[in-house]
């Protein structure tokens, strides 16, 4: 990982890249997205503060335990003066972030337990099938397509 001297106190896209392994294309949508901000030279580059790096690092730690970008993008929001998430930060949000990660595993669980039943039986039966047709409840009223208007029997 290149090294940056200490007397440099503001990175280009291609040093924050270097240094925290995130794209370059991901460190532009991150901006886009709020997540991180730069400032422009009057050349029109990038040059990001030396804390960024410690923001890409927290927005890719929460990323992979499945965090979503919105949901990060309101946590650091919270922080005063948009300053750097530390360990308390992250101990405070990822025990917020704990119930709704629990739901997923549930959700995820419950999802493999009816591939497994849907790949014992291999109906794909558009009528019971739980991964086709999940809770249908326009099929009790009628046939086809939730978009097709109802035909009236004459």
């Amino acid at each position: 990982m290149p090294q940056i001297p200490e007397k440099i106190h503001e990175l280009t896209v291609g040093q924050l890249s270097a240094r925290s392994g995130a794209a370059v294309s991901a460190l532009h949508f991150y901006e886009s997205k709020g997540l991180i901000s730069s400032r422009r030279t009057p050349g029109n580059q990038r040059r990001y503060t030396r804390d960024t790096l410690r923001r890409v690092a927290f927005i890719r730690a929460a990323q992979r335990v499945g965090i979503p970008l919105a949901t990060i993008r309101d946590a650091l929001a919270e922080l005063p003066e948009e300053r750097t998430p530390n360990r308390e930060d992250w101990a405070r949000l990822s025990e917020a972030w704990r119930g709704e990660l629990d739901e997923r595993i549930t959700q995820l669980g419950r999802l493999r337990d009816h591939l497994t039943d849907c790949i014992g039986c291999g109906c794909l039966s558009m009528e019971t099938c739980v991964l086709s047709n999940p809770d249908d409840v326009f099929g009790t009223r009628q046939t086809g397509s939730r978009l097709m208007k109802e035909r009236r029997d004459s």
